[in-house]
């Protein structure tokens, strides 16, 4: 009896770690669909601007370019800084110097 005791311990570990991988990846996919939110508040808040400064905005732009703007500091009190991580770019892919000649002596 004490093999399906060790049996049942381990099959009730291993269920409480896939319940904690479901919940972490539940919190991830939250976060982006977030943050994809906050990329299109910053994407409609820019066209706003353009077309105001352009001369092509209708008389709505200035109450369009608040409602945005408090749409997104409601996300930043929520979510953190717009930027901050998760923002679509690979940091860790950018190049760090892109003004440093390629390695290998070759000059162009």
């Amino acid at each position: 009896m004490a093999l399906i005791d060790k049996v049942k311990a381990q099959a009730s570990q291993l269920a409480q770690k896939a319940q904690e991988a479901g919940k972490a990846g539940q919190a991830k996919f939250e976060d982006v669909q977030a943050r994809r939110r906050a990329d299109g508040l910053l994407r409609d808040l820019g066209a706003v601007v353009y077309a105001q400064h352009s001369g092509n905005a209708g008389n709505e732009a200035s109450s369009e370019i608040e409602r945005l703007v408090n749409e997104l500091k409601a996300f930043e009190a929520e979510h953190g800084p717009l930027g901050a991580s998760g923002s679509g770019e690979n940091e860790a892919d950018a190049p760090k110097n892109p003004e440093a000649p390629p390695e290998g002596g070759f000059t162009l």
